[in-house]
């Protein structure tokens, strides 16, 4: 029997370098959500002090078992309420830099994980 390794037809981070994010064969230069099937660009989030549960309602609408969050080129914590309301939901929440959000996006999803990447790009 010939086994042969297909591409798999899902989505994958390319590259983040800092205001520039490439996903597949797409380049962005504003904040995305991104799960293993598409790709949600009209992410609008405000300020990382001011974000609440309700800023990541459309990754949370895709029923993830963990939200990265890519603050950007540095490491950056939302409050902590933020934190404690998605995980009550039963979420894992990860806040990371966005290229370790990328390269983490990638490895979850490699493992058919439902995983969702709240990247904010600057």
């Amino acid at each position: 029997m010939k086994l042969n390794l297909e591409p798999g037809s899902g989505i994958v981070i390319r590259s983040f370098v800092a205001g520039e994010l490439r996903v597949n064969d797409q380049t962005f230069t504003a904040p995305v959500i991104v799960t293993t099937d598409e790709i949600i660009t009209d992410w609008s989030p405000p300020g990382i002090a001011e974000m609440s549960i309700a800023d990541f309602q459309p990754a949370l609408d895709r029923d993830p078992a963990i939200i990265l969050f890519g603050t950007g080129s540095a490491q950056r914590f939302p409050a902590t309420t933020l934190i404690t309301d998605i995980m009550r939901a039963g979420i894992g929440f990860e806040v990371m830099d966005t290229a370790a959000a990328c390269r983490t996006f990638n490895v979850l999803a490699g493992e058919q994980r439902r995983v969702v990447a709240a990247l904010l790009i600057d």
